[in-house]
């Protein structure tokens, strides 16, 4: 029997912070083990960030944010595509950017797409009692102006953190500095896959050519979509993480899937971090083009090697949020078995259907962002080590570790934002901690901190 579309669509003691619990398809936010005891969680996730203004005044005067922020509008100038380049500039760029897929959004219809993504088992039902305000306060995270025709960010996008709290680039401005290294990594990545196999000599065979030149490559991979997917695969950071007084972020509500059964009935599990789903519900209100939107899903996970699963839950789900048929706008499609799967954009199912041949309808660009986004395999640590760093050397600054909220704002928050944990990690590892002293002395003596 055929399923119904609408069924279809439906470290480190007091410094570890607050440590959350990530799934296993979003790596990059995930918490290493023994990072230490943990505060207990704040409740008051209901309204707008007390700690967003003094984020913003952080980041809004260190260089290294600021210069982030700045490129990063100068690449989303070069995108070529002008949609899509016009999109992404008003996303970040723009401090009164309306949030589309919230437009108008009251608390009535907000339970009534909860209930939705309930039915289409996208959220797990024991967050509920457990996430500071329940699943709505997680899906519907606290926005300015809410339910009116320009609900706006709680906060600019270049002062929130690239990731939660204990986690990678966990300090004002971390955003714009994790988008700017993600940003030319994927583009990177693009010009290794042409340089390696997008080269011929003069009979056409394909050879590693090493004065390769993009206008001579044999092979597409749109730089348009590695510049900005990775900008809106986390736009939703200023939404989710936002600032709490003592410094510290809001906790993350990990949804689109229920993390059990999430792969077609069978065990699976495609729970991940809300700012991924909500970042999708905004470029599919905004109609972008699916190959666009499929890039993007596919930050947290690609959808190879049996996991195109939760790419597709993810996209069903912002759909949910964003109120929009992810069918009949083309950014899923109904194979032979009934089964919501990836659709085959470009010139892919020209000539041959690879769902009946049980594969995925797979661009390029789709694995280039995963790889793109990975660097959380040194920006975690580079959190969690420095954090034991800044404790040590705190007192010779003037700082109490103990006096938490002062610390973490005054000094921690301040020295990760102008320097960042990574330039810190590196400097330690090659001048121990004297070195790392003599950096964060370059902020004492301009009285940053």
């Amino acid at each position: 029997m055929k399923i119904p579309r609408l069924a279809l669509f439906i470290s480190l003691g007091f410094l570890s912070l607050l440590l959350l619990a990530m799934p296993l398809s979003a790596q990059e936010n995930q918490t290493p083990p023994g990072t230490g005891n943990t505060p207990a969680i704040s409740t008051n996730q209901t309204t707008p960030g007390a700690g967003n203004a003094d984020a913003i005044k952080i980041a809004l005067n260190s260089p290294l944010v600021q210069s982030a922020q700045e490129f990063l509008v100068k690449q989303t100038k070069q995108i070529q595509t002008a949609s899509l380049r016009d999109a992404t500039l008003d996303a970040i760029n723009n401090r009164k950017t309306c949030i589309a897929h919230r437009v108008g959004v009251t608390d009535s219809q907000k339970q009534v797409i909860l209930q939705q993504l309930l039915d289409a088992g996208l959220v797990d039902t024991a967050d509920d009692s457990t996430f500071p305000g329940g699943l709505i306060n997680g899906v519907f995270p606290p926005v300015l102006n809410d339910g009116t025709d320009c609900p706006q960010l709680p906060q600019p996008f270049f002062s929130a953190p690239g990731g939660s709290n204990n986690s990678h680039h966990a300090y004002p401005g971390g955003l714009p500095v994790h988008e700017s290294f993600n940003n030319l990594s994927g583009l990177s990545l693009a010009t290794n896959y042409r340089l390696i196999y997008g080269q011929s000599r003069s009979d056409g065979l394909p050879i590693i050519n090493p004065s390769y030149r993009k206008k001579n490559s044999d092979i597409y991979i749109s730089d348009d979509l590695l510049s900005a997917a990775p900008i809106w695969h986390d736009w939703a950071k200023p939404i989710v993480f936002q600032w709490k007084a003592d410094g510290t972020e809001f906790q993350e509500l990990n949804f689109g899937g229920n993390g059990k059964t999430d792969n077609y009935g069978a065990t699976g599990d495609s729970k991940t971090g809300g700012h991924h789903i909500i970042g999708l519900a905004e470029t599919i209100k905004r109609r972008l083009p699916p190959e666009f939107v499929i890039t993007q899903a596919s930050a947290h996970s690609a959808p190879t090697l049996g996991n195109e699963y939760k790419v597709v839950n993810w996209l069903r789900a912002a759909a949910i949020l964003a109120q929009i048929d992810p069918v009949e706008q083309g950014y899923l499609f109904v194979d032979s078995q009934n089964r919501l799967r990836l659709p085959p954009v470009r010139q892919l199912g020209n000539g041959l259907s690879l769902t009946e041949a049980n594969q995925t309808n797979l661009l390029a660009e789709y694995a280039l962002h995963n790889l793109s986004d990975a660097d959380f395999i040194l920006t975690i640590p580079a959190v969690t080590i420095d954090q034991q760093l800044l404790s040590a050397i705190a007192p010779q600054f003037g700082y109490d570790p103990t006096d938490t909220t002062t610390y973490i704002t005054k000094f921690r928050n301040p020295v990760l934002s102008y320097l960042s944990a990574e330039r810190l990690l590196i400097i330690y590892g090659n001048k121990g901690l004297d070195g790392v002293i003599a950096e964060v002395s370059k902020l004492s003596q301009k009285k940053i901190i």
